[in-house]
């Protein structure tokens, strides 16, 4: 089982289905509407039941090295996921996704899990670079891929699509010759 503590406070873990996705559910769900509107997949999930489908989908990515969805803990506290995806063997590059409980925001978690995530892309799936996307009007999203360490790209015209359309969206990259642990 993958674990990763970031801080002595934040740790990244694979995820329990069993275990994880209740606690997951209720996070979505006391937000749903803060959440669907940048992350339109939220939508789809109607019950524990659809979660714990996408938290088993999840196992399987993780077993094939295909994707990292890790479950973000707070003091033991399950507080959201981050994830490593979309991974490009050509340029060995992968996409950084992330979402955090309403209660855990503005504390700096994700941020640090941001930097957790990037530290296995880079030293155990030896990724070249790693990509966050955000909708330019997702201030929150922006400001951790840039406390993060990321550097701004571009911006691509409608590039996210979102439940009520497309938005523009920044690019955002960290690669693997800027980062130093």
């Amino acid at each position: 089982m993958l674990d990763y503590d970031v801080t002595p406070t934040i740790k990244l873990r694979q995820p329990d289905p069993q275990q994880d996705a209740g606690p997951l559910f209720s996070l979505l769900m006391g937000a749903q509407l803060q959440y669907q509107y940048y992350l339109p997949w939220v939508a789809k999930i109607k019950t524990v039941a659809d979660e714990k489908d996408f938290l088993q989908l999840a196992e399987q990515q993780l077993l094939q090295r295909t994707a990292l969805n890790l479950v973000i803990e707070v003091d033991h506290e399950v507080a959201g996921m981050i994830s490593c995806d979309h991974f490009d063997e050509h340029d060995r590059s992968a996409n950084v996704g992330y979402w955090l409980g309403a209660r855990f925001q503005g504390r700096g978690v994700m941020t640090i899990a941001v930097r957790g995530i990037c530290a296995l892309g880079f030293e155990q799936y030896h990724r070249q670079s790693l990509m966050i996307c955000a909708a330019v009007d997702n201030q929150a999203s922006n400001a951790v891929a840039q406390r993060a360490g990321f550097k701004f790209s571009a911006m691509r015209p409608n590039g996210q699509h979102l439940l009520e359309g497309d938005h523009d969206e920044n690019v955002y990259v960290f690669r693997l010759l800027d980062w130093e642990k």
